[in-house]
Order: structure tokens, then sequence, then C-alpha cells
């Protein structure tokens, strides 16, 4: 029963609350009168007003930038997707280019520095990869080992197809690129092995939002293809892991370095992961969302395995994604994190990241018919090596011709994996800009062209017309299927 209060009529209230007023600016002014008697205190040195001005600045500019950035990218996904029939994230990746030096510097320069001025771009970059590092967490998050299994070696036989041609070819592109567009400081191991496996990444996000954008994730078609995606970012992060270490230290190092993963993958095994699971044991016995106690000490674990392999020299991208890949899919405290993370990550942050990505975008740089000859040739590399790695291992294990294509063309999709890969590189010194701006130009383009082929190829059917069906007396090595 709610207490009764006495009534006071209006006017009662306002004479009230203005005799308070009156008698707190009264008794301020006398306060005010005795203080300003009182003997000085020691000069500091420091203007009045002059410590806090550069940081009010410095955070409204910040503000309006994650403001504008917002903006654009749903603007930009959100016409994507109604007239193109693209994903949303294609149109984010522009939204970041747009907003770079290749349109809005070029066009409105006065614009450009007003909404993005120098002095932020430290800020948006640490913003970014805070932004990154949680995504992959989520990426790891949502790793379901369901997917390997059943046709297990036709799945790892396409997907490791997919990762070997376009690393080959990647690594051959690098023996007519390195001369003319690395650097001195880099040794051609370290820009050859990145190259490589540049060419090499699937975008699992993107793919799988394309496919949940046409509910073909549950297909033949669209189950294989995740199962592939999904191996090859596992071998692929792990390949680049190795290839960070290699790049930051010396030969004689990168042994250290892989010591130091390999006592990292332990500790996270034999340690962490038991500690994880009595965590998750404990929420699961217990009614209602998860505690906070259990988020928080998820975070920190999380937090610590990112600084873990920071401080190894393999970036913290891979201590984020291997941390949640351990913890079990279909757990309610996974499920939490997925719901409370995925919609500040992809709404704010990603955006972020993509906003910095295109301040990083000089389409200038590629300014020559050589260079743009170069640019073809990179796009066409990939497209061989992914597409054509993928259509020549599904031809072996026994898929259609059209079922291999439908699978090359959703294994070809680069997109947000492969900028993450990129601006790795360009963070490590491995690639130039002019290198940077050229693959940020293939990964746009090898993602954008997928879904228009996809259904040019696929037809009406769509995706339920493909079965994925290996032909009986064909498997894997010309032998026969039992």
């Amino acid at each position: 029963m709610e207490p009764q209060l006495p009534k006071r009529s209006q006017t009662q209230t306002y004479l009230v609350y203005g005799a308070m007023v009156l008698a707190t600016f009264g008794v301020y002014l006398a306060i005010r009168h005795h203080g300003e008697g009182l003997p000085k205190p020691p000069p500091s040195g420091v203007p009045i007003g002059s410590a806090g001005e550069g940081h009010a600045s410095t955070l409204a500019h910040v503000l309006l930038a994650l403001a504008v950035i917002c903006f654009t990218s749903r603007l930009v996904g959100g016409l994507m997707r109604r007239y193109l029939n693209q994903p949303p994230v294609i149109g984010e990746i522009l939204a970041g280019l747009m907003l770079g030096p290749s349109l809005l510097g070029a066009l409105w320069p006065a614009g450009s520095a007003f909404l993005l001025p120098p002095e932020i771009v430290p800020l948006l970059g640490i913003l970014s990869k805070i932004g990154v590092v949680l995504f992959l967490f989520l990426i790891g998050l949502e790793f379901d080992p369901k997917l390997l299994r059943g046709n297990s070696h036709t799945t790892i036989a396409i997907s490791h197809a997919s990762i070997v041609t376009p690393f080959l070819l990647g690594s051959t592109l690098a023996l007519f690129l390195y001369t003319h567009y690395s650097a001195a400081e880099v040794p051609f191991t370290a820009f050859s092995l990145f190259l490589g496996i540049s060419l090499s990444v699937t975008a699992f996000p993107v793919l799988a939002r394309i496919l949940s954008d046409r509910n073909a994730v549950q297909t033949p078609l669209g189950v294989m293809a995740l199962a592939c995606a999904a191996i090859d970012d596992v071998t692929a992060w792990s390949l680049l892991a190795i290839i960070v270490g290699i790049a930051c230290s010396q030969i004689g190092d990168a042994a250290w370095t892989i010591v130091w993963v390999l006592g990292y993958v332990a500790a996270m095994l034999l340690l962490v992961r038991p500690l994880i699971l009595w965590l998750i044991s404990r929420e699961e016995r217990l009614v209602g969302p998860p505690r906070r106690t259990a988020m928080a000490g998820t975070f920190v674990l999380l937090l610590l395995s990112a600084f873990a392999t920071e401080s190894i020299g393999i970036h913290a991208l891979f201590g984020a994604f291997f941390f949640g890949a351990l913890m079990p899919h279909d757990a309610r405290l996974s499920a939490q994190l997925r719901k409370s993370l995925g919609d500040i990550v992809i709404v704010l942050l990603l955006p972020v990241f993509f906003a910095f990505t295109g301040m990083r975008t000089h389409i200038g740089l590629v300014s020559s018919p050589t260079d743009w000859l170069v640019c073809l040739l990179i796009i066409a590399t990939a497209v061989l090596g992914k597409f054509g790695g993928s259509v020549a291992a599904g031809r072996w294990v026994g898929l259609s011709w059209r079922d291999a294509s439908a699978l090359g063309l959703l294994m070809n999709t680069r997109g947000l994996m492969e900028l993450i890969v990129l601006n790795l590189g360009l963070d490590l010194g491995v690639i130039t800009p002019q290198v940077f701006t050229m693959m940020v130009l293939m990964a746009l383009v090898t993602t954008f062209m997928a879904v228009p082929l996809l259904d040019r190829l696929l037809g009406k059917g769509g995706f339920a017309a493909v079965t994925m069906s290996t032909r009986p007396d064909r498997a894997p090595g010309g032998g026969t299927r039992t």
C-alpha cells in the first residue's frame, strides 16, 4: 500500500521552491564573500581552462565522427541490400571508403578535415581494433564444431584446396610485385607469405550473412559452404599467426615465437578451457539470465587471452578468436554474450573499423595504367586461386559443375576478414599503402561479384535446387565410395 502524502497546492509548491533557490543563492554569496578574502595558493603554471579545452574539442570530434560513421554505414548498407541485393556489409565497407581521402577527402577537403581531423585518427584506430578483437571473439563463439561432421573428407579437401591454390598463386605473384611494390626493409619471405595468405582468406561472416538472407543456411549448399569456410578460417588464421610471428622477428626468434605459441595453446587447452567449462556448468544450473559475475569473468579471460597473443607477437585478434572457439557454442552464457555484444560491435564498432580502413585507403596511389593492370592481376589471381581451387576440388570429390561452381563463388567472398588481414599487414609494415589499396579493391570486387553470379548460376531453383551430392562411384583419390 502506497503511503498517503499530504496534498499541497501548486502555488504553495512554487513558493517553497522559489524560496529554496533564493536561499541557496544567498548562502553561496556569503561563502564567496568570505572565500575571496582567503590567502592565494601557489601558482600551478597551467592557465585555467587550458587543460580541458583540447580534451573537450577532441571528445566532441570523436562523438561527431562516430555519429557520422554509424549513420553513413547503415544508410549505404541499407541501399546496397534494397537496390543491389547485396549483404549490408558491402555497403558498410563502401561507406568507410567514402568517408576517407578517396572520396570525401578528394571532393570536400575542408569537410573531411572537420569530420575526421588528424588528432582523432589514433583514437578511431584504437576503437576499431577493440571492435575487431570483440568481433573475432564473436566469430569464435559462433564456430559450431557440428559443421565439421559428416562428409569431413569432402569438406576438408575443398577447404584446403581453396587455401593452397590461392596461397601458391599469391606467393608466385610476389615474385613480380616485390621489386616495384614493396620496400627494402621488408624481406621477400615475409612479403610473399603475407601476399599468399591474404588471397586465401574466406569471409565466414559475410558468407553466413549471404546464406541467412536467402534462408539457405540449412540447405545442402549452405551447410557445405559454412563447413568449408569454418575450416578455411581456422586454417588460414593459424597460418597467419605463424606468418606474423616470422614477420615480426628474425628467423632465429621465429622459433621462439612458435614455442611461445605452443605454450599458449597448451595453457588454453589444459587450464583455461576447464575453467570455462566449470564457469558455464555453474551458470547452466541456475535459473534466469547469466550472472554479471560470470560475464565479467569471461571478459577478463578474453582480454587476458588477447593480451597473451599480443605479447607473444602474433596479434590480439588470434587470442580473441581462439578463446571464443574454446567456449561451448550452444551454452546459455555464449548466447547471452552474442546477444549483448552483437549489436554494439556490428552497428557501432565495426563501422569505425571500416572508416579507419577507408582513411588508410588512397585510390590515388593506384594512378598509372601499370598500377591498374597490377590491380586487375591481383583480382584475377585471387579469383582464379579461390574459385578455381574450390571448383577443382569439388569436381575431384564428385560434385557436379554447377554445385562446385556455386560453392566456389561462396568461398571467393572475402570482405571483412580480408580487411582485417590487410590492416594487420599494413600495421606490421609488410605491405605498402599502395599494395594495401589494391588489395582492398580486390576484397570489394570478389565479395561484390558473389551474389549476382550465384543468382545467375542457380536460376529460379535457387539454393534449394543444389543437392551437393557426389557420384557414388567417385571418392577422393579416385577410389570407390563404400
